[in-house]
Parts: structure tokens; sequence; C-alpha cells
């Protein structure tokens, strides 16, 4: 037993480290190019320079590093992180390997949410954040209760579950739409741009916000071991002293808050906890005492590089980073659904 342990300690200081490193590259690159200049060794040297020597500080170049750049790599880390952590527990929750945030409506109604909150003139923390957890909730228990046929006692079927996620999905898609058409406030007008996944309005007076996904990631990861425990089915679970009700309710409460926050401040952003956990799980096996802090780690360099993608390719301007995560996420998703059905 005590040797088991330590095994998974060094794989979980192993794959920390590996991850960080990763991360912190990603950053690094991330933050030395941007779209007006190319990627070099100098810039690089510059870019730590601004970042370690307070004497470097003072130049327009650390100005965009220091307002403009950080906390966008900062804001596209944390919304990695979360959405592929929301993706991993839904799909433990759910045993349904195509469950993510996204394609069940839950970022949808997190969407429709903060849009009213913007609407009512709300600020965006705790305001437009609350109002988007409302709307992200009562899309899931929609979902939840269409595909257990409104009652407790039935199994929910994963193609149900699915559709039900699809279907809602389509729907808060066309409130979100039908909000934009009757809506005078010119802010909405412009928040189409917004719901595609936009990094640019972000500024480092938004940063204490992120903080508050902190406490959701520690409760998730100290979950490890029930989820790990769903995986062989709830009754399983249940003789084994999970308590299978609480624990499904404290994720899916704790998920959808963290979720709800990130979708608040950077739009809609799809496939991320389909991606993440898919490729992780195939190279590290079942255990979540592994996958929690590898979804994290891998979720923020992923979009890291997905947003500097974002930024950078367009020859003029940007686009929505999450044109470039669907590019990378539909194909999945097809593949994965193909192979469900085999």
């Amino acid at each position: 037993m005590h040797n088991s342990f330590f095994s998974l300690t060094t794989r979980l200081l192993a794959l920390c480290g590996l991850l960080l490193l990763i991360m912190a590259l990603c950053g690094l690159l991330a933050l030395a190019w941007g779209s007006s200049s190319g990627i070099s060794l100098a810039k690089i040297s510059e870019t730590l320079q601004t970042l370690f020597c307070a004497k470097a500080r003072d130049s327009v170049a650390a100005a965009i590093v220091w307002q403009v750049r950080l906390p966008r790599v900062v804001l596209a880390a944390v919304v990695g992180a979360t959405l592929a952590l929301g993706g991993l527990v839904f799909q433990a929750l759910l045993r349904n390997p195509l469950a993510e945030p996204y394609i069940l409506g839950v970022s949808g109604g997190s969407a429709i949410g903060a849009i009213i909150g913007i609407l009512l003139g709300l600020s965006p923390f705790p305001g437009v954040t609350a109002t988007a957890f409302v709307g992200s909730m009562t899309v899931l228990v929609l979902v939840l209760l269409l595909a257990a046929g409104v009652s407790a006692r039935s199994a929910v079927s994963r193609d149900t579950l699915l559709l039900g996620g699809v279907m809602m999905n389509a729907f808060c898609g066309a409130v979100i739409m039908f909000l934009i058409s009757v809506s005078q406030t010119a802010q909405v007008h412009h928040i189409l741009f917004w719901l595609m996944g936009d990094f640019s309005v972000f500024s480092v007076e938004q940063l204490p916000v992120l903080l508050a996904v902190l406490p959701c990631f520690l409760i998730i990861f100290l979950m490890a071991r029930p989820l790990n425990l769903l995986l062989l089915g709830r009754e399983t679970a249940a003789s084994l002293g999970t308590e299978v009700k609480r624990v499904s309710v404290l994720l899916l409460a704790t998920t959808t808050l963290m979720v709800s926050i990130v979708v608040s401040q950077s739009g809609l952003v799809g496939f991320v906890g389909l991606v993440i956990p898919h490729i992780f799980r195939t190279l590290l096996g079942p255990d979540h005492r592994l996958l929690i802090p590898a979804s994290i780690l891998g979720g923020g360099s992923y979009m890291i590089l997905c947003d500097l993608l974002a930024r950078t390719l367009p020859a003029g301007g940007e686009m929505p980073v999450g044109i470039v995560t669907a590019l990378v996420g539909a194909p999945l998703f097809i593949y994965l659904l193909w192979r469900s059905r085999r």
C-alpha cells in the first residue's frame, strides 16, 4: 500500500512538473509573440527581462506585456483549465465521454444569464457572474430531467442525454440571438463577437474575478476518489461508502459555478472539455487523481496556444478563439460519436 502511494505521488509530481513547464513555455511564447511582431530569441529574451527585471518595465513594450498580453494569457489559462476540468467532471458523473459544458448547453445557459445581467446593468462580478450561474444551472437541470424522463429512478440514457444537450444548446443559441436582436443597447449588439470566445477586452482590473475558480479546483481535486468510484456505477460506489447523491450535487454545482465564472468573462468557447480529458484519459488512464491536475494544466496550455493562433493567424486583427477550438474539437466530437455507436 505504501509503495502504491509513493508510486502515485511520484507520478503526480512528475506529471505536474512537466505540464507546468509546458504551460510556462506556452505562456512565454504568447507574451513574446504579438500580432504586430514575429517571434525570435531576441524577442523572448526581451520579454523575460520585462517580466523579471524592474528596470525594463518603463518601456512601451513592457506596458504591452504587463497591461495587455499578460492578463490575456492568464485569462486563457484559467478558461482552458476550467472548461477542461468541467468536461472531465461531466464525463465522469454522466458516464458519457461526449459530455462537456458546451455540448450539454451549460455554456449557452451561462451566456444567456450573462447577457441578461448586462441588460439589467449589473456589475461584472458578482452580478453578471450570478446571472450566468443561474442560467447554466437551469439548463443543466432541464437536460438532466429530459434525459431521465423527469423520473429520479429512470436510468439516464447517454444518447438521450447527448441529444437533449444538443437541443438545449440550439435553443440557447436562439434565445441569445433573440436577446441581441431586440436589445437597443450598443454593448449587447457587439456581444456577438464575444459569444464566440473573445479575450481581447479582458483587463488587469478583472483578474481578481478569476480567483473565484480556485476553490472550485480544490473541491473537485478532493473529490477525485469518489469520481473514480462513480466510474464503477452508482450502486457500486454507494456500496463502497460514497454518498452518491451528495457528491453528485456538490460536483455539479461546483462545476457549473466555475464554468459560469469563466463564460461571463470570456464568452462561449467550445469543445475544450471534450478534447483535453480525452487526450489525457488516453495517456494516463481513468484515475482522476492524475486526470484532474492534468486537465487543469493541460487545458490551460491548450487554450493559451489556441488564443495565440487566434490573434496571430489573421493578417489584420484577430479571430474569436472559439473558432480555433471548434476546428480542433468538432472533428474529434464526430469521431467519438462514431466510435461510441460501433
